[in-house]
């Protein structure tokens, strides 16, 4: 080797070493606390912690519709599952909003071809007058079809949009279907239209109705708003290809009680950090759910998770630097109710909330995790992507993590996020109908997901770094 080369490989040496030993200064957690990540990891997948917890509340609670019997018992139930499973604090801070009640829901296809079809109705949605309601089909297969409709041409009938939900792994499929539920009662109304029947926003192939929030607007008329199930959609738009009118009888008896405020509450538990218990590190799920079905995925499974990941975590000899605080949020269903009033009441310490994630979606494993960071805390979040790796859990090359569901409105305050992206192939066969039950939650991929809110909890609450820069 000559002398040159000497030198040359001399300099790369002493660079390589350089940069590894800036990699190891700059890790946030030391060969201890390590060693205390994997233990939780082992602990939480073999504990069956987060499913007992989902099965409690679907069995002695079930469904909690916003100020329902089952959204009170759900405050109390969560209150006792915290202080029993040894939080800190725990408390609750009180939402309030409107009393909608479902009622009944009935349609027919009366001609060309009778039969009975199975709906339900949109949350939040009017009633039918006591006779019901029969008029003809006006067919469109996109909302954006029913927005090019000119105004009055549905005078007397009503609107049906057939548009079918795609199914995705992340669910994107959403987002292109669920328009229609929220606005399209009041899109139908301004071009004359006496209801609107939609397509659920679903990708199943059973007899079941999706429910969901819809929405009106003042100044424009209140129509009765329902979905079909999607092999009854298919049946519709059958016989709508006969080129015949269809006839469709709609009975609703769903109403908004505006004499009665519905009551609920956020529920909040914390373990308090060991050195920072100023900053906190939230975990967050819904509470409430709708009025069909059990909620055991929406959001049972977010129910579970957290509170199991923060109970593991409180666990150690020694908590983490941070605290770790669980938000069981109320009435997400109705409009983020609860998430609303949470960044109301704590406006002025938000710029302690470090960071912050929720699950509200999917079933299966979680495959990537996705930051919403400061650039200079990128290192950290890529040190956390090395400890979930093993698992199958892969870092997205994107940074522009917003809350999911309540937490969106933390983030929108500044709050840092995380999201964790599972397998939501299935989730949306389920999602807001009757079929959401406990037989639908995936044991060993609870397990899996309730490891890695767990390790990334005990990272975010020791990491000596501060996420927003």
């Amino acid at each position: 080797m000559s002398p040159k080369t000497k030198i040359i490989a001399s300099t790369c040496l002493a660079v390589c070493m350089s940069v590894g030993s800036f990699f190891v200064s700059a890790q946030q957690l030391n060969a201890e606390q390590q060693a205390q990540l994997n233990e939780l990891k082992t602990t939480a997948l073999e504990s069956d912690l987060s499913y007992q917890l989902i099965e409690s509340l679907t069995t002695e609670v079930g469904h909690r519709l916003m100020g329902s019997e089952g959204d009170k018992k759900s405050i109390v139930w969560a209150v006792n599952k915290m202080k029993a499973l040894g939080f800190d604090k725990v408390w609750t801070e009180e939402v309030t909003g409107s009393y909608w009640l479902r009622g009944d829901a009935k349609a027919k296809i009366i001609a060309p071809y009778p039969h009975d079809v199975v709906v339900l109705a949109l949350g939040g949605s009017v009633g039918t007058s006591e006779e019901g309601l029969t008029a003809n089909v006006a067919h469109f297969e996109t909302f954006a079809d029913l927005k090019a409709a000119p105004d009055n041409s549905l005078n007397g009938k009503i609107a049906f949009v057939s548009y079918q939900m795609e199914r995705h792994i992340d669910g994107k499929g959403y987002g292109p279907a669920v328009g229609t539920r929220v606005t399209g009662a009041v899109v139908a109304a301004q071009k004359g239209a006496s209801a609107l029947v939609m397509r659920s926003v679903g990708t199943d192939n059973n007899r079941t109705a999706h429910t969901g929030v819809m929405r009106y607007k003042d100044g424009v008329k209140k129509i009765p708003a329902a979905t079909l199930s999607n092999p009854d959609a298919d049946l519709l738009v059958n016989q709508l290809k006969r080129g015949k009118p269809v006839s469709l009888f709609l009975k609703m008896t769903a109403k908004t009680d505006a004499e009665v405020i519905a009551k609920t509450a956020n529920v909040i538990g914390e373990f308090t950090g060991s050195e920072l218990p100023n900053e906190i590190v939230a975990l967050g799920a819904h509470l409430d759910s709708w009025d069909v079905g059990t909620g055991a995925l929406d959001d049972g499974l977010g129910i579970g998770m957290v509170v199991a990941a923060a109970h593991h975590i409180g666990q150690l000899p020694k908590r983490p630097k941070r605290t770790i605080r669980v938000i069981l949020f109320a009435a997400e269903e109705v409009g983020l109710l609860g998430a609303k009033e949470y960044v109301k009441v704590h406006k002025n310490d938000m710029v302690n909330h470090a960071i912050g994630a929720e699950w509200d979606f999917g079933i299966g494993r979680i495959y990537k995790m996705t930051p919403g960071v400061g650039a200079e805390s990128l290192n950290a979040i890529r040190e956390l992507a090395q400890y979930l790796a093993p698992l199958g859990v892969s870092l997205s090359p994107d940074n522009n993590a917003k809350g999911q569901s309540d937490m969106s409105a933390l983030s929108n305050l500044g709050m840092p996020s995380i999201n964790f992206s599972p397998d939501g192939s299935n989730y949306f066969d389920y999602h807001h109908t009757e079929n959401d039950t406990l037989d639908k939650v995936e044991p060993e991929a609870l397990k899996f997901n309730t490891a890695i809110y767990t390790m990334y909890a005990y990272f975010a609450a020791q990491a000596a770094v501060d996420f927003r820069k």
